[in-house]
């Protein structure tokens, strides 16, 4: 198994449910007492997005660099940041370390991909529904990204930092996103992208008029199918 290293605490609350997806996905791939072989960077979120709303994007950068360096030095074979918005920082990252880093945009786009969804909906912060970070990596695949009107990107990010990223479940807002997504259902949207690792909170994935894809866990299973690779080939070749 690879050992897989995961730049977290963006929030804290998404980076617990990366753990336990990965660790769910190790064990059922594996069996028996099998569990994810993982090193953790966790950052304060807190001055991270005073940085991101301050546009001081070469000052969040340095501090997933330096996350990634100790990772790599850690042992970690390949790296996840377990944000969507940190995405931004995506190429800097990847240039100062000599291990794979496994974009969550090419898991959500492979995976729309594989189910045939054409046009859909992508929603989570400012930054990334309106930026290049995550979007053309969905776009380049030959998926067309919806509008969003610019009130409801306002409230899906205020959402996002003042309650979700704070561990903060409100009902009203639950109501807000559940509205938003019957009104992307009218304009022959096919599903909706939750592009933020904290909205599977306060969407429920299963209980929406469009299929709903939770970026947390698609972007965990890539990285099980990443860490296990090796082995399973390895398991099929003493097999035949």
């Amino acid at each position: 198994m690879r050992k897989l290293g995961i730049i977290g605490g963006m929030s804290w609350s998404s980076t617990a449910l990366y753990y336990e997806h990965i660790n769910r996905g190790v064990a059922q791939r594996l069996g028996g007492l099998h569990s994810a072989t993982l090193a953790i960077e966790s950052l304060d979120l807190a001055p991270l997005a005073v940085l991101e709303h301050s546009g001081d994007w070469d000052g969040v950068a340095k501090v997933e660099i330096d996350a990634a360096k100790r990772l790599q030095a850690s042992g970690a074979e390949g790296i996840i940041i377990a944000s969507n918005t940190g995405h931004k920082s995506y190429d800097a990252v990847a240039a100062n370390v000599d291990v794979p880093l496994l974009h969550i945009g090419d898991a959500i786009a492979e995976r729309l991909v594989a189910e045939r969804r054409s046009r859909v909906a992508l929603l989570g912060t400012r930054f990334t529904m309106t930026e290049a970070f995550v979007r053309d990596r969905i776009e380049r695949r030959g998926i067309t990204l919806a509008p969003i009107e610019a009130e409801w990107m306002a409230e899906v990010d205020r959402i996002i930092f003042d309650e979700l990223a704070a561990g903060r479940v409100v009902r009203d807002s639950q109501r807000k996103l559940k509205t938003l997504i019957t009104e992307l259902a009218k304009q022959k949207v096919q599903a909706v992208v939750l592009g933020c690792t904290e909205l599977v909170f306060a969407v429920d994935a299963r209980a929406n008029v469009l299929p709903v894809y939770d970026s947390t866990a698609i972007h965990a299973r890539a990285a099980v199918e990443w860490m296990l690779a090796e082995e399973e080939v390895g398991a099929h070749a003493q097999a035949a």
